[in-house]
C-alpha cells in the first residue's frame, strides 16, 4: 500500500504544487501588466508560464525521487531523465525571459523615437533580431553541453576533447568557412548600419525591401512581392544601393524626348500644377531642363522631390503620365515625330537653284520625289 501512495502523493503533490505556484505568479504579471500599459515586459513574461511551470515541476520531481523511490532499480535511468528535462526546460525558460526583456527594451526605445527618427528604430530593430538569435543560440548550445555533462561518459571524455579542441577548431572552421563568413558579416551587418530591416535597396538589378536579416543570410521582398535570398557576406563584399541610408528623402527623374518645338515655359507651368495636386510630392523642390538633343528630338528632365522611396515612384509616374496626356491633347506638335520635308539650305551657299525658284532641289529630282506636287 506504501509504495501505491507514495508515488501518487509525490506527482500529484509536485503537480498541485506547480499548478498554484503557476496560477499565483500568472495572476501577479496580469495585474502588473495591466497596472503597467506602458511597458509589455509583464505581457512578455506571461508567456513563458509554460516552461516556467515545467522547471517547478521536474525540479521537485527531481529533488524528491531519491528519497521517494518511486521506480526501485531504475533509479539511474529516471533521475538522468528528470535531470535532462529539467536542463532543456531551465534553457527554455531562459530563452524567454532573454526574448521579453530585449523586446520590451526595443519596444520603449521605438515608441521614443519613431517619430524623430525612423531610420535609428529600424537600425535598432535589425541588431535587436540578431541579438536575439545569438542569445537562443548560445543558450540552446550551452544547454546541451549541460546534457551531455550528465552522462559519465562524457564527462571521462572531456579531458581528451579539450586537449584536441585545437585541431578540431582549426578543422570546423576551414570546413565551414562560408558559414562563419556569414555569420560575422551577419554581426558586422547588425552593428556596423549597413542594412536594416525596412530598408530599399537595389541588388543585383531589383529594387526591394530588406524584410529579414539573419546570422547567415537576408531576404529582400521586391515590388512584385517576390522574395530573394542571399547570404550577408554579398552586402560586405559586393557594391549595393541603400535608398533608405541615411535620410529616407530622394530626387526623382523624368525624361521625355520631345521635338524642338516643345513649349518649355507651358511644361514647366504643367509640372508645378501636377505636383502641386500629387499627394506623395514633399513640395521641397522641382525643375525642368533640356539635358540633351539630337539631330531630330531632344531630351527634356523633371525633377521632384518625395519624402522617400515609395512616394518617389509615385511622383515620377504620376508626373510622366500627366505630362504626356497634357501634351497629347494640348500641344501634338511637341510629341516627336518623323520629318519627311526636303531640307531648304541657306541662299547662295552650295545649292542649285531650280527653275521654278526653289533653292538646293533640281526640278527633277524634285518632280522623282513629289511626284503629286506637279
Amino acid at each position: 500500500m506504501e509504495d501505491v501512495l507514495r508515488p501518487l502523493i509525490v506527482v500529484g503533490g509536485s503537480v498541485v504544487l506547480t499548478l498554484l505556484l503557476g496560477w499565483a505568479t500568472d495572476l501577479l504579471l496580469r495585474k502588473a501588466d495591466e497596472r503597467h500599459r506602458e511597458t509589455p515586459l509583464w505581457g512578455l513574461l506571461r508567456r513563458a508560464r509554460v516552461p516556467y511551470q515545467l522547471v517547478i515541476c521536474v525540479a521537485l520531481l527531481r529533488g524528491s525521487y531519491d528519497e521517494a523511490r518511486l521506480l526501485p532499480g531504475d533509479e539511474v535511468a529516471i533521475g538522468r531523465v528528470l535531470s535532462l528535462v529539467l536542463i532543456g526546460s531551465a534553457a527554455w525558460l531562459a530563452i524567454r525571459i532573454a526574448l521579453a526583456v530585449v523586446e520590451t527594451t526595443y519596444t520603449r526605445y521605438a515608441s521614443a523615437h519613431r517619430e524623430r527618427d525612423p531610420a535609428r528604430v529600424r537600425r535598432v530593430r535589425t541588431q535587436v533580431t540578431l541579438i536575439q538569435r545569438v542569445v537562443t543560440a548560445v543558450v540552446g548550445v550551452v544547454a546541451v553541453a549541460a546534457m551531455l555533462l550528465t552522462f559519465p561518459a562524457m564527462r571521462a571524455a572531456g579531458a581528451s576533447l579539450l586537449a584536441s579542441a585545437g585541431i578540431l577548431g582549426i578543422v570546423a572552421g576551414v570546413a565551414a568557412q562560408s558559414t562563419l563568413g556569414n555569420m560575422f558579416a551577419g554581426l558586422q551587418i547588425a552593428f556596423g548600419d549597413m542594412v536594416r530591416i525596412g530598408d530599399t535597396v537595389i541588388v543585383d538589378g531589383e529594387w526591394g525591401t530588406v524584410e529579414e536579416i539573419t546570422l547567415t543570410f537576408l531576404t529582400v521582398r521586391t515590388w512584385d512581392e517576390r522574395r530573394i535570398t542571399m547570404p550577408v557576406s554579398y552586402f560586405t563584399s559586393k557594391p549595393f544601393e541603400n535608398w533608405s541610408r541615411g535620410t529616407p528623402q530622394m530626387t526623382g527623374t523624368v525624361f521625355w524626348h520631345l521635338d524642338h518645338s516643345a513649349p518649355l515655359d507651358a511644361m514647366r507651368d504643367r509640372l508645378r500644377d501636377i505636383l502641386r495636386e500629387c499627394p506623395a510630392w514633399d513640395g521641397r523642390a522641382y525643375n525642368l531642363t533640356v539635358t540633351d538633343s539630337t539631330p531630330s528630338t531632344m531630351e527634356v528632365r523633371a525633377l521632384a522631390t518625395a519624402k522617400d522611396a515609395d512616394d518617389i515612384w509615385t511622383v515620377r509616374v504620376t508626373v510622366r503620365e500627366q505630362m504626356l496626356r497634357w501634351l497629347a491633347a494640348e500641344h501634338p506638335y511637341a510629341l516627336p515625330r518623323v520629318n519627311a520635308a526636303d531640307a531648304v539650305l541657306p541662299p547662295g551657299r552650295g545649292g542649285h537653284r531650280s527653275p521654278d525658284g526653289i533653292p538646293g532641289v533640281p526640278a527633277a529630282r524634285r518632280v522623282h520625289q513629289h511626284p503629286k506636287g506637279r
